[in-house]
């Protein structure tokens, strides 16, 4: 009763501001898990959509067109490349949404990517870019994901897509199978990082090397969200008009917020914080493209803590999109 009520609220309030918005919206699902290793990040595209995502879209009087969940296939015989886990079969999914997400920018559309684990940005950001070449990326999460296959501890591909778009890297990324498609798309001025607060030794010393700009978590508790997104504004987008790609983690909120989730970080952004992201980027006109990964409603303890992850998630494509007035 309570999850309807809510939706009557979030819709009364689309239908509030429906006037002032009128983007045309492309939805697609990618249910990408191979990059990591919890199956239940499969089932984030559909717990998105039935968090009234759509509804609220379809509300709001956008033009809208969902272009369904793409369908992944593990590829036989997929041995690791050194350390790198799944590399054929994530290098063949990325490849096919890369494809499918230049499709939708050629359609006119803003397009929203609904994850899947965040080795999707491989290919979610290569088609973005292949249709913008002056591209720019919002980047909010816990995590760096600047490892490259000698940098990774783990292995998984979730924690290395930035490092296969960026050309300073190129020199540093080999012959990965499953990735010859891939041509690097993005400078190191082109991202800027929202949220960290666990990165990798290795890739500390990559940020630094190629002076990335990035915000911590303790950075935007010290200056507050205002002053970091008037400095990323500054950085990214303001001088030069670019389009804009958010690539948003759900970890990137605190796990009081966000726990249904593979690889959560305590003293993450509130609710409000990662809003006022969202918000900040709408305002700019410039949107081109929203990653939302890493919602895994299997490793939610409790039916609430499923919902309040997923609800994130919802509301941050929402805010964005201009159709969440909070």
């Amino acid at each position: 009763m309570l999850a309807r009520k809510n939706l009557i609220v979030l819709n009364c309030v689309v239908s509030m501001i429906s006037r002032r918005f009128n983007h045309k919206i492309g939805i697609l699902g990618a249910p990408l898990s191979r990059g990591q290793r919890k199956e239940g990040v499969r089932i984030g595209p559909d717990a998105l959509r039935k968090s009234g995502l759509l509804t609220a879209l379809q509300t709001g009087g956008c033009n809208l067109k969902d272009y369904g969940n793409l369908k992944f296939e593990d590829e036989p015989k997929d041995e690791p490349f050194r350390t790198v886990k799944m590399p054929r079969t994530v290098g063949k999914a990325n490849e096919k949404l890369s494809r499918v997400v230049s499709k939708v920018k050629a359609d006119g559309r803003i397009c929203v990517i609904l994850g899947g684990d965040h080795s999707l940005a491989i290919g979610s950001i290569s088609g973005d870019a292949a249709f913008h070449s002056n591209l720019c990326v919002v980047w909010v999460d816990a995590h760096a994901d600047i490892n490259t296959p000698s940098t990774t501890a783990s292995g998984n591909l979730h924690g290395q897509p930035v490092s296969f778009l960026i050309k300073e890297l190129k020199t540093e990324i080999p012959a990965v199978p499953g990735f010859s498609w891939l041509e690097p798309c993005l400078s190191a001025k082109d991202i800027v990082y929202i949220g960290l607060r666990e990165v990798d030794p290795g890739e500390k010393d990559i940020i630094k090397k190629l002076g990335i700009k990035f915000f911590s978590t303790m950075d935007v508790n010290h200056m507050g969200i205002e002053k970091v997104m008037e400095m990323t504004n500054d950085y990214l987008y303001s001088r030069v008009k670019k389009p804009i790609h958010l690539s948003f983690d759900i970890d990137g909120f605190d796990p009081i917020l966000a726990p249904a989730t593979g690889t959560p970080v305590e003293g993450g952004l509130t609710y409000d914080q990662g809003i006022f992201v969202a918000s900040e980027i709408h305002k700019t006109g410039l949107l081109s493209a929203i990653d939302l990964v890493e919602v895994n409603p299997s490793l939610g303890k409790t039916k609430e803590e499923v919902t309040s992850t997923v609800n994130a998630g919802r509301d941050v494509i929402l805010k964005a999109l201009g159709y969440l007035e909070k």
